[in-house]
C-alpha cells in the first residue's frame, strides 16, 4: 500500500493536500447519500484493535486488554474493531464484522459475569429491497439485525419464559410469559448497554449509548467515569441510522421529525406505544387481576386467544415488567398515535421521511425515556414489520462490488502535513500492529529511505522530516503487520498473515512454512485497470498466490504460502489481469531467507 504526496514549498504543499482532503470528503458525502446500506457503516476505528476492561479498577485506570481469556472465551490474538468489509450487489449488501465494538467494552459486573466477548467472524446479508407481509414473523433469540458498528442486534427477550410453574430456558418452545432482557439482564450490561452470552457474542438488547455517542446522536461522555448519558440539551437534529434489521428496514436513534412526513416540522423524541399493564389507559391491572391474559399484540403474533398459560402473580420475585407480556400496546385501547400520545407502532417503527430517505421509508426507532433509560420494546417489537430475508450467512455466492475494506486491508490516507520551522510532519491513517516505511525523492528516480519502522499508534502513524529536507516528494508504505485474529475463517488477508508492500523491501524467512499477504501498488502509467477487474494470476517467483483481490483501483492483494521448498533469494512478483494491460512485473521485489 503506497501513497505519495508532493512537497515543493510550504504554501504549495499545504494547498495541494487540503484540496485532496476536500475531494475525498466530498466524495464520502456523495456516496453516503446514494445508499446508506452500503455507505453508512461506522468504520472510523476499523483499523485498531478491539479492547476490553475486565474489572472496575482497569476501567478507572484506563488500562485495557487487546487479548484475553477466562478459560471459556479466549481472544488469543488481537482482532480489529467492528465492520471490516462491505460488499454489494443489485439486491444485497454483505457486511463482514468481528462483532466487537470500537469503544472499550466492559467491564461486566466487575469481572464476576461469566462471559467475555470474542471475534464472531460475522458475515451478514442485508436486503436492498423490502416487502411487508400481512402475517408477521416473531423474532427469536439471537441475532435479529446488525448495528452500524458491526455489533449484533438481539431482541427484547432473554430466552427465558414461564412454563406454568417455573421460569425455564425456552429454546424453540412457544410460551406466553417471556422475560424482558433489559429488565432481567440489565445489571450485566457494560457502559455501552451490551453484554455477551456463552459463545462470546457481544450484542445490544436496548439503547446503545456508546455507539450513539461515537456517531453524534445526542449522548454525552464523561471521561472521568467513562460513562455515557443522554444529553440534557434539546435535540437539534434527526438521529442517524444505528443499524439494520433482518427485514431490511433501518433502525434510528430516538429522535425523529415531529410530523412523520414533514422534515421541517422540528425534532422530538419518538415515544413508544407501549405501557405497563397497571390499569391505566384501559389496560388490565395485572397486580390486581393476575397474569391470566396476554395482550392483543401477543395474540396477533402467537396466533392464540385462549388457553393461555397463567403467569406468576405480581410480587417482589416476579415484579410488573419482568415479562414482555406485562406491556400493552395503546393502539389496542383506541388510543391513536399523535404528537401528544405516542409515535411508534406495535413493531416500534413508523412510515416517515428521514435525512437518508427523503422520499420516505418504514423505520424503527430506539425507545428511551427522557433521561435515556431504555423503555419497552427497546429496539423493535417482538415481531418484524417486514419480510425477514436478511441474516447471517456463511459465504457470498454471487458477484459483488467492494464498497469498503478496513483493518488489515485498508489503504493509508494522508492528512494535511504540519509544517513548523522548516520541518514537515506527515500523519496518515494506519492499521494497528502495522509498521510503515517513509521514503523521499527529489527526482522520482532515486528514493531515500527516511524511516523503516514508523509504527501505528492505534489507527494512525506519523513521521517528522529533518529541517534540511526541503523540496522533497514523499511516499509511505506499510511493510509488515503483526499477527491478528482475522475477521474471516476463509482467508482474505486473515489468518494473522503479515502484509508486505510491493514495491518495497519485504523479507520473510521460509522457516517451517508461513502465510503472507502482498499489497501490490500498480504503477500509474499506463492507467491501472478499474477496481474489481478480473485477475488471472499473481506469482511470487515460481509460487502462485492462493487467492487474490482487486477491490481498490491500483492495489492488488495477494496471499501466498511460503513453503519449506520455496526458492531462496530475491523473487520477482508478476500480476496478470485477464483482459490487459500486459503483465506487471516487479523485479527482485521480495526476498525469501532460510
Amino acid at each position: 500500500m503506497k501513497t505519495q504526496i508532493q512537497v515543493r514549498s510550504k504554501n504549495n504543499r499545504l494547498h495541494c493536500l487540503r484540496r485532496l482532503a476536500g475531494m475525498v470528503f466530498l466524495f464520502a458525502i456523495s456516496t453516503r447519500a446514494a445508499d446508506p446500506r452500503t455507505n453508512g457503516w461506522f468504520t472510523a476505528y476499523s483499523g485498531q484493535y478491539a479492547r476490553i476492561y475486565t474489572n472496575n479498577a482497569m476501567k478507572s485506570a484506563g488500562t485495557a486488554l487487546t487479548t484475553w481469556s477466562n478459560g471459556t472465551q479466549t481472544q488469543s490474538a488481537p482482532a480489529y474493531c467492528g465492520v471490516q468489509e462491505v460488499y454489494s450487489s443489485a439486491n444485497s449488501v454483505y457486511v463482514r464484522s468481528t462483532g466487537l465494538a470500537g469503544y472499550t467494552m466492559g467491564p461486566w459486573q466487575n469481572g464476576s459475569f461469566p462471559n467475555l466477548p470474542v471475534n464472531q467472524k460475522v458475515l451478514y446479508r442485508l436486503p436492498r429491497t423490502n416487502s411487508v407481509p400481512a402475517t408477521k414473523t416473531i423474532s427469536g433469540g439471537g441475532q435479529i439485525g446488525i448495528f452500524v458498528d458491526g455489533v449484533e442486534m438481539f431482541n427484547s427477550w432473554d430466552a427465558f419464559a414461564w412454563n406454568g410453574s417455573a421460569e425455564v430456558s425456552a429454546g424453540n418452545t412457544t410460551y406466553y410469559w417471556n422475560r424482558d432482557a433489559y429488565v432481567n439482564e440489565g445489571p450485566t450490561f457494560d457502559a455501552g448497554n451490551a453484554h455477551q452470552q456463552n459463545t462470546g457474542t457481544y450484542h445490544y438488547h436496548a439503547n446503545p449509548p456508546a455507539l450513539r455517542y461515537l456517531i453524534g446522536d445526542h449522548v454525552d461522555y464523561n471521561a472521568n467515569t467513562k460513562t455515557f448519558t443522554e444529553s440534557t440539551n434539546a435535540p437539534t437534529k434527526h438521529s442517524p441510522i444505528l443499524g439494520w434489521v433482518a427485514d431490511g428496514f433501518p433502525i434510528y436513534g430516538p429522535y425523529g421529525y415531529s410530523i412523520s412526513n414533514d422534515a421541517s416540522s422540528g425534532i422530538r423524541r419518538m415515544i413508544s406505544g407501549y405501557v405497563l399493564r397497571n390499569g391505566a389507559y384501559g389496560t388490565s391491572n395485572l397486580t390486581a387481576n393476575g397474569r391470566s391474559t396476554i395482550p392483543q399484540w401477543a395474540v396477533r403474533l402467537f396466533g392464540v386467544a385462549s388457553n393461555i398459560v397463567t403467569g406468576p402473580a405480581v410480587s417482589t420475585s416476579y415484579p410488573l415488567g419482568r415479562y414482555m407480556e406485562d406491556n400493552d400496546y395503546l393502539g389496542d385501547h383506541g388510543i391513536a398515535p399523535g404528537t401528544n400520545t405516542y409515535d411508534l407502532d406495535e413493531y416500534n417503527g413508523r412510515w416517515c421521511v428521514t435525512p437518508e430517505f427523503p422520499g420516505g421509508t418504514y423505520a424503527y426507532f430506539v425507545a428511551i425515556a427522557s433521561d435515556g433509560t431504555p423503555v419497552f420494546p427497546y429496539n423493535i417489537g417482538r415481531g418484524y414489520y417486514g419480510s425477514v430475508t436478511g441474516g447471517a450467512i456463511t459465504s457470498i455466492s454471487e458477484n459483488v462490488v467492494t464498497n469498503f475494506l478496513g483493518g488489515p486491508s485498508a489503504r493509508p490516507l494522508l492528512s494535511a502535513p504540519a509544517v513548523k520551522n522548516g520541518t514537515v510532519t506527515l500523519t496518515w491513517s494506519a492499521t494497528e500492529g502495522g509498521t510503515y516505511t517513509v521514503q523521499s525523492t527529489t527526482n522520482f528516480s532515486t528514493w531515500t529511505t527516511q524511516s523503516t519502522n514508523a509504527a501505528a499508534i492505534l489507527n494512525s502513524a506519523s513521521y517528522t522530516s529533518n529541517a534540511a529536507d526541503n523540496y522533497n516528494f514523499y511516499r509511505v508504505a506499510r511493510t509488515a503487520l503483526a499477527n491478528y485474529d482475522a475477521v474471516s475463517s476463509g482467508g482474505g488477508t486473515g489468518g494473522g498473515a503479515a502484509t508486505y508492500a510491493v514495491p518495497g523491501s519485504g523479507v520473510v524467512s521460509r522457516g517451517s512454512g508461513t502465510n503472507i499477504t502482498l499489497s501490490i501498488t500498480l504503477p500509474g502509467t499506463p492507467p491501472s485497470p478499474p477496481a474489481n477487474a478480473p485477475i488471472t494470476s499473481v506469482t511470487l517467483g515460481a509460487t502462485t498466490a492462493t487467492s487474490s483481490s482487486y477491490a481498490v483501483q491500483g492495489t492488488v492483494l495477494a496471499n501466498f504460502h511460503i513453503a519449506t521448498t520455496n526458492a531462496l533469494g530475491t523473487q520477482n512478483v508478476v500480476v496478470t489481469f485477464t483482459s490487459g494491460p500486459p503483465p506487471y512485473t516487479f523485479s527482485s521485489a521480495f526476498t525469501i531467507n532460510p
